[in-house]
């Protein structure tokens, strides 16, 4: 059955998928195990229908909305792409979305436009205005690529080249070729052949004049897709998050062995919006040390607490703009070690993971 955040989902709900087409591919799939199965996947299709109705995020929508083109329910994928039609950033003959007007990620918005595009491509029939929809949001998705075919992010990358992928089927043709013609100011130029024979094949040419003005010409029947890429040294950015973090540990060290610490740490939000989305707290016990995961859960907008190894990940609903929050955590010693190294306390947003910061603590009584 289908609940909690996406590390519950694909644990618990996504191994019914995966049973469901091996019984079928099988022939063992039964009656009352397709009933069953699909249930749940309903019981989940339901649960999210309830949240059509709220519809502030965009990124949620654009999930939302290729979910139920998956799902062939018309009705709610027309009013979920009408909305992000409603929010696009539209310029330059190109369409993208981003979380906010102020957010400038750039791996979100590649994620969350990418989604738009797989919902606008699953539908069971594609009109011409459908294609040139699709066709804008590709034109900005492939100026954001890398020279080496990726995005920003691997979370961003892998949805963006699936959403390329489905656009590149849509569009094929096993005919036609193209001739790209890049020509330089002071007249040097050099012709890529496209056709049939090596349309799979990636062609690159180094500009000799740079900086410099080079013009591009394309002849024939074919897409193709061309890309410039400038390498230069830049200073190291300054790392910039609105997420933050700090830790300490109070206790009695009279004790040379099995010490109990209270550690305490306060996680703040800086940003511009007036609420964070879901926030992880990742805390790295002690060397030797052990806790009680569920004195966590009775801290202020703790949604779950789940423990890991020698770790304890900490669910936080949302953060309040500029209101620090304090939690506290018992820690015990179980084993003595020795040279104990500090262990590090780290806080990123669940969507947005590049959004993260992140401290150390140790015991007060090394």
């Amino acid at each position: 059955m289908p609940y909690g955040c996406g590390e519950q989902n694909i644990a618990l709900l996504a191994p019914n998928i995966y049973i469901l087409q091996y019984l079928e591919s099988t022939e063992q799939l039964t009656t009352a195990i397709r009933e069953r199965a699909t249930g749940f996947l309903k019981s989940g299709l339901l649960c999210l229908k309830s949240s059509v109705g709220d519809l502030a995020n965009t990124y949620t929508t654009a999930l939302l909305a290729y979910t139920f083109s998956l799902a062939g329910e018309k009705d709610v994928r027309e009013h979920l792409l009408q909305e992000l039609k409603n929010v696009a950033i539209s310029g330059d003959g190109r369409l993208h979305w981003s979380q906010s007007a102020s957010d400038d990620s750039e791996a979100l918005s590649v994620e969350i436009s990418s989604y738009v595009l797989l919902a606008v491509l699953t539908a069971g029939q594609l009109s011409t205005a459908d294609l040139g929809y699709a066709n804008r949001i590709v034109s900005w998705l492939v100026k954001q690529q890398n020279p080496y075919g990726g995005f920003s992010s691997t979370q961003d990358t892998v949805v963006a080249l699936q959403a390329l992928a489905l656009y590149s089927t849509k569009v094929f043709s096993s005919d036609g070729s193209s001739t790209v013609t890049v020509k330089s100011a002071d007249g040097h130029s050099h012709n890529f052949d496209v056709n049939q024979n090596n349309k799979l094949l990636y062609q690159e040419r180094s500009l000799q004049d740079v900086p410099g003005k080079y013009s591009i010409e394309v002849m024939g029947s074919s897409c193709v897709s061309v890309q410039t890429a400038l390498f230069y040294n830049v200073p190291t950015p300054t790392e910039t998050s609105t997420l933050s973090i700090t830790a300490k540990t109070e206790g009695n060290c009279t004790k040379s062995f099995g010490q109990t610490l209270l550690l305490k740490f306060t996680v703040g939000y800086t940003g511009t919006l007036n609420n964070t989305n879901m926030v992880i707290v990742d805390i790295k016990l002690l060397s030797g040390f052990t806790a009680d995961p569920g004195e966590l859960k009775k801290g202020i907008l703790v949604e779950r607490v789940d423990s890991k190894d020698d770790h304890i990940i900490m669910y936080i609903k949302e953060l309040p703009r500029n209101i620090p929050v304090n939690y506290e955590l018992h820690i015990k010693q179980v084993l003595p070690v020795k040279n104990l190294k500090p262990a590090v306390i780290k806080v990123y947003d669940y969507y947005q993971t590049s959004d993260q910061s992140e401290t150390e603590y140790t015991s007060l009584c090394v």
